[in-house]
Protein backbone atom coordinates (compact mmCIF):
# COMPACT_ATOMS: atom_id res chain seq x y z
CA UNK A 1 0.00 0.00 0.00
CA UNK A 2 1.50 3.32 -0.77
CA UNK A 3 2.20 5.83 1.85
CA UNK A 4 -0.49 8.80 1.93
CA UNK A 5 1.02 11.92 0.33
CA UNK A 6 0.04 14.11 3.22
CA UNK A 7 2.44 12.62 5.88
CA UNK A 8 5.18 13.92 8.31
CA UNK A 9 8.66 14.56 6.83
CA UNK A 10 11.57 14.27 9.18
CA UNK A 11 12.57 17.01 10.87
CA UNK A 12 9.60 18.44 10.18
CA UNK A 13 6.99 19.03 13.29
CA UNK A 14 3.53 19.23 10.93
CA UNK A 15 2.53 16.68 8.33
CA UNK A 16 3.65 17.86 4.57
CA UNK A 17 0.05 18.08 2.60
CA UNK A 18 1.37 17.34 -1.15
CA UNK A 19 -2.33 18.29 -2.58
CA UNK A 20 -1.96 21.35 -1.20
CA UNK A 21 1.28 22.21 -2.27
CA UNK A 22 0.74 20.42 -5.87
CA UNK A 23 -2.45 23.47 -6.04
CA UNK A 24 0.11 26.46 -4.88
CA UNK A 25 0.59 29.01 -7.52
CA UNK A 26 3.91 28.26 -7.30
CA UNK A 27 4.38 24.64 -9.08
CA UNK A 28 3.35 25.34 -13.05
CA UNK A 29 0.52 22.12 -13.67
CA UNK A 30 -2.51 21.70 -16.00
CA UNK A 31 -5.41 20.29 -14.19
CA UNK A 32 -7.40 17.93 -16.54
CA UNK A 33 -10.64 15.54 -16.69
CA UNK A 34 -10.41 12.81 -18.52
CA UNK A 35 -13.86 10.66 -19.03
CA UNK A 36 -13.99 6.66 -18.11
CA UNK A 37 -12.00 4.75 -21.25
CA UNK A 38 -10.84 8.04 -22.16
CA UNK A 39 -6.24 7.51 -23.22
CA UNK A 40 -4.47 9.66 -20.84
CA UNK A 41 -1.57 8.30 -23.45
CA UNK A 42 -0.63 5.32 -25.17
CA UNK A 43 2.29 3.39 -25.41
CA UNK A 44 5.13 4.26 -27.59
CA UNK A 45 4.37 8.88 -27.26
CA UNK A 46 6.76 11.01 -26.52
CA UNK A 47 7.57 11.01 -22.51
CA UNK A 48 7.53 14.81 -21.45
CA UNK A 49 5.58 15.05 -18.19
CA UNK A 50 4.29 13.25 -14.51
CA UNK A 51 0.83 12.91 -14.18
CA UNK A 52 -1.06 12.83 -10.56
CA UNK A 53 -4.27 11.82 -9.65
CA UNK A 54 -6.49 13.92 -7.81
CA UNK A 55 -9.38 11.52 -8.23
CA UNK A 56 -10.45 8.92 -9.71
CA UNK A 57 -8.76 5.92 -11.25
CA UNK A 58 -5.90 4.66 -14.42
CA UNK A 59 -5.41 1.31 -15.66
CA UNK A 60 -1.78 1.15 -17.22
CA UNK A 61 -1.62 -1.52 -19.75
CA UNK A 62 0.65 -2.89 -22.12
CA UNK A 63 0.81 -4.43 -25.40
CA UNK A 64 3.66 -6.78 -26.83
CA UNK A 65 4.58 -7.27 -30.85
CA UNK A 66 1.81 -9.91 -31.16
CA UNK A 67 -1.18 -7.29 -30.03
CA UNK A 68 -1.58 -9.56 -26.27
CA UNK A 69 -2.60 -6.87 -23.69
CA UNK A 70 -1.60 -7.01 -20.17
CA UNK A 71 -2.85 -4.46 -17.43
CA UNK A 72 0.48 -3.71 -15.21
CA UNK A 73 -1.12 -1.69 -12.64
CA UNK A 74 -4.29 0.19 -11.52
CA UNK A 75 -3.83 3.58 -9.83
CA UNK A 76 -5.98 5.53 -7.67
CA UNK A 77 -5.85 8.88 -6.22
CA UNK A 78 -2.83 10.49 -4.65
CA UNK A 79 -1.05 7.86 -7.32
CA UNK A 80 1.69 9.18 -9.89
CA UNK A 81 2.44 7.58 -13.15
CA UNK A 82 4.81 8.71 -15.87
CA UNK A 83 7.62 9.35 -13.65
CA UNK A 84 9.48 7.51 -15.97
CA UNK A 85 10.62 10.45 -18.13
CA UNK A 86 12.44 11.57 -14.95
CA UNK A 87 15.12 9.42 -15.52
CA UNK A 88 15.39 9.26 -19.17
CA UNK A 89 12.95 7.54 -20.26
CA UNK A 90 11.94 8.97 -23.68
CA UNK A 91 8.67 6.77 -24.74
CA UNK A 92 5.41 5.56 -22.84
CA UNK A 93 6.53 2.01 -21.83
CA UNK A 94 2.25 1.58 -21.56
CA UNK A 95 -0.82 2.73 -22.50
CA UNK A 96 -3.05 5.12 -19.28
CA UNK A 97 -6.42 5.24 -19.14
CA UNK A 98 -9.13 6.20 -17.09
CA UNK A 99 -11.51 3.75 -15.68
CA UNK A 100 -13.19 5.85 -14.43
CA UNK A 101 -13.86 9.81 -14.06
CA UNK A 102 -10.60 11.45 -13.71
CA UNK A 103 -9.42 14.43 -12.68
CA UNK A 104 -4.96 14.74 -12.79
CA UNK A 105 -2.65 17.44 -12.92
CA UNK A 106 -0.36 17.03 -15.34
CA UNK A 107 3.25 18.72 -14.39
CA UNK A 108 5.68 18.82 -17.58
CA UNK A 109 9.25 17.05 -16.55
CA UNK A 110 11.59 20.37 -16.45
CA UNK A 111 9.20 21.49 -14.09
CA UNK A 112 8.85 18.46 -12.10
CA UNK A 113 12.66 18.34 -12.27
CA UNK A 114 13.05 22.15 -10.84
CA UNK A 115 10.63 21.36 -7.92
CA UNK A 116 12.46 18.29 -6.77
CA UNK A 117 15.65 19.99 -6.54
CA UNK A 118 14.07 23.21 -4.87
CA UNK A 119 11.77 21.82 -2.62
CA UNK A 120 13.24 19.20 -0.48
CA UNK A 121 9.74 18.41 1.74
CA UNK A 122 8.43 17.48 -1.74
CA UNK A 123 11.40 15.41 -2.89
CA UNK A 124 11.30 13.83 0.60
CA UNK A 125 8.01 12.58 0.20
CA UNK A 126 8.23 11.89 -3.77
CA UNK A 127 11.34 9.96 -2.82
CA UNK A 128 9.21 8.13 -0.47
CA UNK A 129 5.95 7.30 -2.77
CA UNK A 130 8.84 5.47 -5.32
CA UNK A 131 10.17 3.44 -2.81
CA UNK A 132 6.88 2.34 -2.16
CA UNK A 133 6.41 1.50 -5.27
CA UNK A 134 9.06 -0.23 -5.98
CA UNK A 135 8.01 -2.50 -3.55
CA UNK A 136 4.46 -2.98 -4.41
CA UNK A 137 6.40 -4.08 -8.43
CA UNK A 138 8.60 -7.07 -6.26
CA UNK A 139 5.51 -7.99 -4.29
CA UNK A 140 2.74 -8.19 -7.55
CA UNK A 141 5.93 -10.23 -9.09
CA UNK A 142 6.38 -12.47 -5.99
CA UNK A 143 2.62 -12.87 -5.92
CA UNK A 144 2.26 -13.46 -9.93
CA UNK A 145 4.99 -16.45 -9.94
CA UNK A 146 4.06 -18.43 -6.44
CA UNK A 147 0.48 -17.28 -5.35
CA UNK A 148 -2.54 -19.00 -6.91
CA UNK A 149 -5.12 -16.98 -8.94
CA UNK A 150 -7.71 -16.59 -5.74
CA UNK A 151 -5.10 -15.23 -3.72
CA UNK A 152 -3.76 -12.96 -6.77
CA UNK A 153 -7.53 -11.82 -7.51
CA UNK A 154 -8.23 -11.23 -3.04
CA UNK A 155 -4.72 -9.07 -3.13
CA UNK A 156 -5.93 -7.62 -6.05
CA UNK A 157 -8.91 -6.45 -4.55
CA UNK A 158 -8.24 -4.97 -1.35
CA UNK A 159 -5.27 -2.91 -3.13
CA UNK A 160 -7.95 -1.15 -5.17
CA UNK A 161 -9.74 -1.13 -2.30
CA UNK A 162 -7.74 0.79 -0.39
CA UNK A 163 -8.17 4.51 -1.28
CA UNK A 164 -11.70 3.90 -1.74
CA UNK A 165 -14.14 5.39 1.04
CA UNK A 166 -14.80 3.43 4.21
CA UNK A 167 -18.29 2.35 4.90
CA UNK A 168 -17.69 0.68 8.22
CA UNK A 169 -15.47 -2.37 7.62
CA UNK A 170 -16.44 -2.08 3.79
CA UNK A 171 -14.46 -0.01 1.57
CA UNK A 172 -15.49 0.70 -1.86
CA UNK A 173 -13.57 -0.19 -5.43
CA UNK A 174 -13.68 2.20 -8.41
CA UNK A 175 -15.61 0.77 -11.37
CA UNK A 176 -13.73 -1.86 -13.02
CA UNK A 177 -14.48 -5.02 -15.33
CA UNK A 178 -13.62 -8.74 -14.51
CA UNK A 179 -11.97 -8.67 -18.09
CA UNK A 180 -9.84 -6.27 -16.97
CA UNK A 181 -9.49 -8.12 -13.12
CA UNK A 182 -8.21 -11.14 -14.85
CA UNK A 183 -5.82 -9.13 -17.41
CA UNK A 184 -4.44 -7.74 -13.99
CA UNK A 185 -3.51 -11.37 -12.15
CA UNK A 186 -3.19 -13.42 -15.23
CA UNK A 187 -6.81 -15.76 -15.27
CA UNK A 188 -9.65 -15.90 -17.50
CA UNK A 189 -12.55 -13.98 -16.89
CA UNK A 190 -14.43 -17.47 -16.15
CA UNK A 191 -12.04 -17.86 -13.25
CA UNK A 192 -12.70 -14.05 -11.68
CA UNK A 193 -16.58 -14.77 -11.84
CA UNK A 194 -16.03 -18.02 -9.94
CA UNK A 195 -13.67 -16.18 -6.99
CA UNK A 196 -15.99 -13.15 -7.07
CA UNK A 197 -19.07 -15.50 -5.98
CA UNK A 198 -17.27 -17.11 -3.64
CA UNK A 199 -16.06 -14.31 -1.95
CA UNK A 200 -19.40 -12.59 -2.01
CA UNK A 201 -21.08 -15.84 -0.45
CA UNK A 202 -18.23 -15.69 2.45
CA UNK A 203 -19.07 -11.96 3.44
CA UNK A 204 -15.64 -10.98 1.58
CA UNK A 205 -17.38 -8.47 -0.96
CA UNK A 206 -20.98 -7.24 -1.97
CA UNK A 207 -23.26 -4.91 -4.47
CA UNK A 208 -24.49 -2.02 -2.86
CA UNK A 209 -24.29 0.93 -5.42
CA UNK A 210 -21.24 -1.00 -6.36
CA UNK A 211 -18.06 -3.48 -5.46
CA UNK A 212 -17.53 -2.94 -1.69
CA UNK A 213 -14.91 -5.16 -0.31
CA UNK A 214 -14.58 -6.07 3.39
CA UNK A 215 -10.91 -5.59 5.24
CA UNK A 216 -11.25 -9.06 5.70
CA UNK A 217 -10.63 -10.22 2.41
CA UNK A 218 -7.02 -9.87 3.32
CA UNK A 219 -7.23 -13.00 5.61
CA UNK A 220 -7.61 -14.73 2.05
CA UNK A 221 -4.15 -13.05 1.01
CA UNK A 222 -2.39 -14.01 4.28
CA UNK A 223 -3.91 -17.35 4.84
CA UNK A 224 -5.79 -18.66 2.09
CA UNK A 225 -9.00 -18.37 4.65
CA UNK A 226 -11.52 -18.57 1.71
CA UNK A 227 -10.56 -21.86 0.41
CA UNK A 228 -10.65 -23.15 3.91
CA UNK A 229 -14.04 -21.80 4.87
CA UNK A 230 -15.55 -22.84 1.66
CA UNK A 231 -14.19 -26.40 2.21
CA UNK A 232 -15.06 -26.28 5.59
CA UNK A 233 -18.69 -24.78 4.80
CA UNK A 234 -19.42 -27.79 2.53
CA UNK A 235 -18.66 -30.46 4.70
CA UNK A 236 -21.24 -29.12 7.31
Amino acid sequence: MMPHPSKKVAGNEHPFDLQTFLNSSGVAREVKNFLRKEVIFTQGESAKDVIYIQKGGVRISVVNETGKEAVVAVLGPEDFFGEGCLAGQSVRMGTATAIIPTTALVIEKNEMIRVLRTEHAFADCFISYMLARNIRIEEDLVDQLFNSSEKRLARALVLLARNGHQDQAYAKVPKISQKTLAEMIGTTRTRVNYFMNKFRQLGFIKYNGGLLVNNSLMTVVLHGTASRRSESSQIT
